[in-house]
C-alpha cells in the first residue's frame, strides 16, 4: 500500500473534487485495487478487492496525519470525514458495492466544486456519486469548445447531451455560453439530480427528457440540429445499453443531428474496447464525419495501457 500512503502524505489541502490516487491504472505495483477521491470535505477510498481492518487503519492514520498537518484536527467543527467503498469481484458480479462512513460526517446537501461549477454528490448511495471525476477533461473540452464557438459566431451552440446522468456536461456548456442544452437520460432520479445542479448554478436554457433515447429520436431530432452532440453511455447496462451492439445505433444518427461543422464528443469507458472500436463504428455508421482528436484524460488517471482507460474522441461534421 506504500504508493497509496505516499500519495496521501503529499496531497495538498482539499480544493475541488478530484482523484488523489489511481491504482487502477496499473502504474503502482501492488496497489491496483485502490483509488482515493476527494469530494470536499470528504475522502472516498475504493477497493476493488476485500480490504483488511489493518489496511483500513493504515489509510485512516495517513489521512489523520494530513488532517493534522493542515491544521484541521484541532477544530471539532472540521472532523476528518472519509468513506470506504468495496467493489470486490463477488459484489461486482451482482452489480453491487458496499459503502460505509468510516469517520466524520457528510454535509447534507453535499455540494462540491469543479472549475467554478457546483455539483451535488451522494457518496453513500451506490457506485456512482453524481460526478465522474475521470471526465473532468471532457467537461473542460466542452467549456473551451462552446466558448470558442461563442467568440467566432457571437452565439452559443445548441447542445445535445445523451445519457446525461447528472447533467454535468450541460452545466459546463451553459456556463461557457451555450444557448440551449437538451439533456436526455432514462433514469428519472439522474435527471432530477441534473435539474438540481442547474439550480445550484443559477442556469437557464436547459431542457430535461427522462426518456429512453432509442424511443425518443423523433423528439430529439426535432430539437436540432445541434452544434455539439455529447454521447456518454454506460459501457454495459443490462436492459439499457450494451456498447458492442448499441453504440452503432447512436452513431448512425449523427449526420442528421449535427449542424454543418458541428462536433460530436464520443465517450467510451469500457476497458475491453479500445478507441479503434469507436473509429471502426464511425467509419461504418457516419463516414462523412472527420476525426479531430482524442481528449487526454486528467494526468492522475494515467494508465499503463491508455486503450484500457476512458476514451473521449472528437469528430466533426462537414461544414
Amino acid at each position: 500500500m506504500q504508493a497509496l500512503l505516499d500519495a496521501i502524505a503529499h496531497m495538498p489541502p482539499p480544493g475541488g473534487a478530484q482523484r488523489i490516487f489511481h491504482g487502477r491504472g496499473g502504474r503502482f505495483a501492488g496497489c491496483e485495487q485502490w483509488t482515493l477521491d476527494s469530494y470536499p470535505p470528504a475522502f472516498v477510498l475504493t477497493s476493488f478487492a476485500p480490504a483488511t481492518p489493518a489496511q483500513l487503519a493504515q489509510v485512516e492514520a495517513a489521512l489523520q496525519a494530513c488532517w493534522a498537518r493542515w491544521g484541521f484536527a484541532s477544530n471539532p467543527d472540521t472532523p476528518l470525514t472519509w468513506v470506504y467503498q468495496e467493489r470486490g469481484q463477488a459484489l461486482r458480479l451482482q452489480g453491487e458495492s458496499s459503502t460505509q462512513l468510516m469517520a466524520g460526517r457528510l454535509p447534507e446537501p453535499h455540494v462540491v466544486c469543479e472549475d467554478g461549477a457546483r455539483y451535488r454528490v451522494q457518496l453513500l448511495k451506490g457506485q456512482n456519486h453524481g460526478l465522474f471525476l475521470d471526465m473532468a477533461a471532457g467537461r473542460r473540452w466542452v467549456r473551451a469548445q462552446v466558448a470558442q464557438g461563442c467568440a467566432q459566431t457571437g452565439q452559443g451552440p445548441k447542445v445535445l447531451n445523451l445519457f446525461a446522468y447528472s447533467c454535468a456536461f450541460s452545466v459546463a456548456a451553459l456556463q461557457a455560453g451555450a444557448r440551449q442544452v437538451v439533456n436526455v437520460d432514462m433514469a428519472r432520479g439522474a435527471i432530477a439530480l441534473g435539474q438540481h445542479n442547474h439550480q445550484l448554478n443559477a442556469l437557464q436554457g436547459a431542457s430535461f427528457l427522462a426518456h429512453d433515447i432509442f424511443s425518443t429520436w423523433g423528439k430529439i431530432t426535432r430539437g436540432g440540429p445541434y452544434g455539439l452532440v455529447i454521447i456518454d453511455p454506460p459501457s454495459y447496462q443490462k436492459g439499457s445499453f450494451v456498447a458492442t451492439k448499441d453504440y452503432a445505433r447512436l452513431l448512425r444518427r449523427l449526420p442528421e443531428l449535427l449542424a454543418p461543422g458541428g462536433y460530436a464528443l464520443l465517450c467510451l469507458n469500457a476497458p475491453e474496447l479500445d478507441s479503434a472500436f469507436l473509429h471502426a463504428q464511425m467509419q461504418t455508421q457516419a463516414p462523412g464525419l472527420r476525426f479531430v482528436e482524442r481528449v487526454a484524460n486528467p494526468a492522475v488517471f494515467a494508465d499503463v495501457d491508455e486503450e484500457r482507460a476512458l476514451k473521449v474522441l472528437v469528430y466533426q461534421a462537414p461544414a
